[in-house]
């Protein structure tokens, strides 16, 4: 597996924000940790009294990027500004930039968002709803896209004392509300805002909560992942310590406190300050590019065996009959078939005898796989508190840092690496006979349901009665189902 800067070598990497406070120390980063990385894209609008190239070569002077001129005078050539506008329709992308993007883009971080908590709703949704909705829409169309990554927040499900690493049902469907605020003036919006975010601070959380439900959504398109982090300050190493750009949050407490303005403040001296230096948040976020675009895939499918039989599809049940049904189905008769069109083709027949050797495997594995229990792990707990930390890394039995998923993928990749011997520089043309396979079976099921209907329906007349019967039958079950839904809904 490569390594994360390994990944991004050769790279097209879009980036939003790339002009505010995470933005730039994600693209230093990138630049200096991945020097590889073959280009960096960024939105950038122009600003009142600065053009777009202005913004970015200001950008560029800035100190975060010192380390990057002593090392790389010329990093400035990966940077390639694109004119947008967040709050404008397509976001503002001319079409020749738009066929640039598509073209090209392997990974975007999404980290444009308005960061003020009073924002008026209307903006609040057009910057941190609207615009990435329009962000995904572009994105479902880049032909090389591997990873969409969203930058969200901590906050936004703060209206809950414990917050999972899930997506929350948003408290009103964004398109629903979108659509219903395009028509009100902003001081009937003003004045229903409170009601609107109900237990939440601000606008800020609220919209940031729709926001990630709305990349929710796209998770069967698109490879996705969210960032939530907290209160984004100083950065702690990286490029070097306490670089800040703005007065935001803890900033600006700060700098009144040090100037003796500010002297007093409400607060819980009990609390934790749930502050996030700004170079551990990137290197999370870039990590997770990685990984989302890396990990995502199942694994047999990412990396399927070569000469496959039929495309990987396996079920499981516990029902005794309907099994045997898929043995006589899906094993004995393609075996049957096989055997056939080889013993045609003068080769010796063979399908039929690895079948009967799998069931066999499998039936000794049957009393296991078909319960389960449960042990006490009292005695191993007790050993491993009696080892030194450094045997604890040498002799490791802890399961709990198992990360499954990805044991199962290294599993597969081993079977295929060291059982099969197969060589991992074969996948495509792998994939390309599993393309074949899913063509090979979309035929024969259609020639199937023709010559069924030819010669057990079309010829008798009670077939037909009961092939009428059942369609009009389920007809009438989605009819009820649709009608329960809208009166649910």
């Amino acid at each position: 597996m490569a390594s994360v800067a390994e990944y991004y070598a050769g790279k097209s990497v879009l980036i939003t924000g790339a002009t505010g406070f995470m933005g730039k120390v994600l693209v230093e980063k990138l630049l200096r940790s991945c020097p590889e990385v073959k280009a960096l894209y960024i939105l950038v609008r122009p600003k009142a009294g600065q053009s777009m190239q202005q913004r970015v070569s200001d950008m560029m002077k800035c100190k975060l990027f010192d380390r990057m001129r002593e090392d790389n005078p010329d990093f400035h050539q990966k940077i390639i500004p694109i004119s947008s506008e967040l709050t404008q329709p397509g976001l503002a992308i001319s079409p020749e930039d738009v066929e640039r993007l598509t073209a090209c883009i392997n990974i975007v971080f999404h980290c444009a968002a308005t960061i003020r908590f009073d924002e008026p709703l209307k903006h609040a949704l057009q910057l941190n709803v609207m615009a990435t909705q329009q962000l995904l829409s572009l994105a479902q169309q880049m032909q090389h896209l591997e990873a969409f990554i969203h930058i969200s927040t901590a906050y936004a499900n703060c209206n809950r004392k414990h917050i999972d690493e899930v997506i929350y049902p948003p408290p009103v469907e964004p398109k629903k509300l979108i659509e219903s605020l395009e028509w009100m003036d902003e001081s009937i919006v003003r004045d229903i805002t409170p009601r609107l975010i109900g237990d939440r601070p601000n606008t800020y959380t609220y919209t940031k909560a729709l926001a990630e439900y709305v990349v929710q959504q796209e998770q069967d398109k698109l490879n996705i992942g969210i960032i939530r982090p907290s209160i984004v300050g100083a950065s702690w190493q990286e490029p070097f310590s306490g670089w800040i750009d703005n007065f935001n949050g803890p900033s600006g407490v700060f700098i009144a406190a040090g100037k003796g303005i500010l002297r007093t403040m409400r607060a819980n001296n009990d609390a934790v300050a749930d502050l996030i230096p700004v170079d551990v948040v990137i290197n999370l976020t870039l990590a997770a590019g990685w990984y989302t675009a890396v990990h995502r895939s199942m694994s047999n499918k990412m990396n399927p065996l070569e000469q496959a039989f039929r495309r990987p599809n396996a079920n499981i049940t516990s029902n005794y009959l309907i099994n045997q049904y898929w043995i006589l189905v899906s094993h004995k008769f393609p075996a049957l078939i096989y055997d056939l069109f080889l013993r045609l083709s003068g080769q010796k027949p063979q399908m039929m005898r690895i079948f009967n050797r799998l069931h066999k495997a499998i039936s000794l594995l049957e009393y296991f796989s078909s319960q389960d229990w449960e042990w006490n792990s009292d005695n191993m707990n007790m050993l491993m508190s009696q080892l030194t930390p450094e045997d604890r890394k040498t002799f490791n039995f802890d399961v709990r840092q198992l990360n499954w998923p990805e044991y199962i993928e290294n599993y597969c990749i081993g079977t295929k690496k060291y059982v099969l011997n197969e060589d991992m520089s074969d996948i495509p043309a792998a994939r390309q006979h599993l393309r074949k396979l899913r063509n090979i079976r979309y035929t024969f099921n259609t020639l199937l349901v023709i010559f069924i209907w030819r010669v057990f329906i079309a010829r008798s007349q009670m077939a037909r009665n009961i092939w009428y019967f059942v369609v009009s039958l389920c007809f009438k079950f989605l009819s009820y189902f649709r009608a329960s839904s809208t009166l649910t809904n």
